[in-house]
């Protein structure tokens, strides 16, 4: 295979898994998903896109407890991406679109609100369950969009806690598994 081809397949690679539903652009540097405990909040941002209306604001990015993208359905677990831009400039105004199960009053399926992603340091973007009518099982996809293009797509499911256990307990939640 000459180094056009290869050249060739690894600028359609990003693409592909993309249009199949997982993987990121070449905008974007370094990802990782996974799975936090819930981080200490400072305060919340009006987002008009969710059932909640707002999403929270924290100083610090906690880790990630696993990298496990099945998730326990538990109040205050919360799950994401961290995300680098291979630019250093950063990209903004950037739309995280969350697709899930039917949920609330009005089986939404669809979230979203406004996030960056930065180019200097990781930027992470998560999903918490702070509400029972958050709590679906099946399968959640959190997408990064930009000016119409996908940044990042990247796919959980969430489980029954009793399916995960090790998951629940790592952040306190043993007792909502008996």
């Amino acid at each position: 295979m000459s180094i056009r081809a290869h050249l060739t397949i690894f600028l359609v690679l990003p693409a592909a898994l993309l249009a199949q539903g997982e993987g990121q652009s070449e905008r974007i540097a370094s990802l990782q998903a996974g799975i936090i405990c819930p981080p200490e909040t400072v305060g919340s941002a009006p987002a008009p896109g969710t059932l909640a209306g707002t999403t929270h604001i924290i100083d610090a990015d906690p880790p990630f407890v696993s990298t496990e993208r099945r998730v326990p359905a538990v109040l205050g677990i919360g799950f994401g991406i961290k995300a680098t831009a291979a630019d250093a400039a950063g990209i903004d105004n950037v739309t995280m679109v969350v697709t899930h199960p039917p949920m609330g009053k009005t089986q939404a399926q669809v979230q979203s609100f406004g996030t960056a992603v930065s180019g200097v340091s990781t930027s992470l973007t998560f999903y918490q369950f702070d509400y029972a009518y958050e709590l679906v099982y099946g399968t959640w996809e959190m997408a990064a969009i930009k000016d119409d293009q996908t940044l990042y797509r990247v796919r959980f499911e969430v489980v029954p806690p009793q399916q995960v256990p090790e998951l629940a307990a790592i952040c306190g939640f043993e007792e909502l598994l008996s």
